[in-house]
């Protein structure tokens, strides 16, 4: 048996799903292809409306997870082509899926992307549905990538902090001689993202290095307001998603009187003063360190300028510094928790999701 592994992945955001294959056999382990594929505008639209409740939700929740498992089984094909290999050589597959409801409080995570039909469509068997263990554990369920950082990036004497911005922020502190921690801070790219798309006449996905938000001008009353939300002061374990941080959620907020002549440009400002201060109150009161970025927030120059300014103690880089570039991290984590499971290994930490013991994670889905 070989010890290459695929891992497929598409985060809160919905950006597109990430396929990496990865060789375990070398250490540190070697990425030997990475690619990623758009998800269809109608079927970006179907998830969209799947992580609210609407009519018809199991109905158009089977055919999105069909669809979301060809997508996911076309992506690990063509990484495979990538890396110069055939089915044969990879051992599983491990398929995070996507995220369309998300609820610690009632011990349960839905992510759909149907692991038989990937296992089908790839001819390799396939490990998915990582969190419900934790979970029946008493966990979060999430995050669930801390154990690889853990796994990969601890120094001995350097603390390290991994901070993934995709649509939900998350951070991992790796300090020497302490517990392993990992949270998700709140809203990473989500209310940037709707809030975008609603107002702006571009037609784009996002706001490009934040240049729209940088135009407008901080509402200091409103950031105020949003971050006395309860989920900011809650300890950890905690976690959430845009099933939470939701335009709906936003416009609770801004359907006060003295928000209603609030610009578009100037709430956009105020988002990414948001999330910047949702992170930052997280990290302040360590000394020393760097914060390596990953998922598709460092790619927004306005937030990172917000991020550098509000934690002037620590120095701010990026994962590939550290060898694994920012866009194939998260989906290396799930090859690497598909190899736990091969070999029996626990892949959760309880310090991370409270569950109340580390447990191996997931279910098999055999090729044939």
């Amino acid at each position: 048996m070989s010890d290459i592994y695929l891992g497929l992945m598409s985060g809160t955001s919905m950006d597109g799903v990430d396929a990496v294959v990865v060789d375990f056999a070398q250490s540190p382990p070697k990425l030997l292809a990475h690619h990623q594929q758009a998800i269809p505008a109608q079927l970006l639209s179907q998830l969209h409306g799947l992580c609210s409740p609407a009519e018809n939700e199991l109905a158009n929740m089977a055919s999105a997870s069909v669809a979301v498992a060809g997508l996911f089984a076309d992506t690990a094909n063509q990484a495979i082509q990538l890396a110069g290999l055939s089915a044969d050589h990879i051992t599983a597959i491990g398929s995070h899926g996507q995220t369309i409801r998300h609820f610690p409080e009632l011990s349960f995570s839905l992510q759909i992307g149907s692991p038989s039909h990937i296992a089908v469509q790839s001819k390799i068997d396939v490990v998915a549905d990582f969190r419900n263990k934790d979970m029946a554990l008493g966990g979060q369920g999430a995050p669930l990538v801390p154990a690889f950082h853990q796994a990969m990036f601890s120094h001995p004497s350097e603390p390290r902090f991994i901070l993934n911005i995709g649509g939900i922020a998350n951070i991992t502190a790796l300090v020497p001689k302490q517990e392993l921690l990992g949270y998700d801070t709140g809203p990473g790219n989500t209310l940037l993202d709707q809030h975008f798309k609603r107002y702006h006449p571009s037609g784009l996905d996002y706001d490009d290095n934040g240049d729209w938000g940088r135009s407008g001008t901080l509402i200091p009353r409103l950031l105020e307001q949003m971050l006395s939300d309860d989920y900011f002061s809650l300890s950890a374990p905690k976690s959430t998603g845009r099933e939470y941080f939701h335009l709906a959620w936003l416009d609770s907020f801004l359907t006060q009187p003295e928000f209603s002549m609030a610009s578009p440009e100037d709430i956009q400002c105020t988002l990414h003063h948001l999330t910047s201060q949702s992170i930052a109150q997280q990290l302040l009161s360590y000394e020393e360190g760097t914060v390596y970025l990953c998922g598709g927030g460092d790619n927004n120059g306005f937030l990172l300028a917000l991020l550098a300014k509000a934690l002037p103690k620590l120095t701010l880089s990026r994962t590939s510094a550290l060898g694994i570039p920012e866009q194939a991290l998260e989906a290396m984590a799930f090859a690497w928790l598909a190899r736990c499971f091969v070999q029996r290994q626990t892949g959760n930490a309880s310090s991370v999701t409270g569950a109340s013991k580390p447990a191996i994670l997931g279910g098999f889905y055999p090729a044939n």
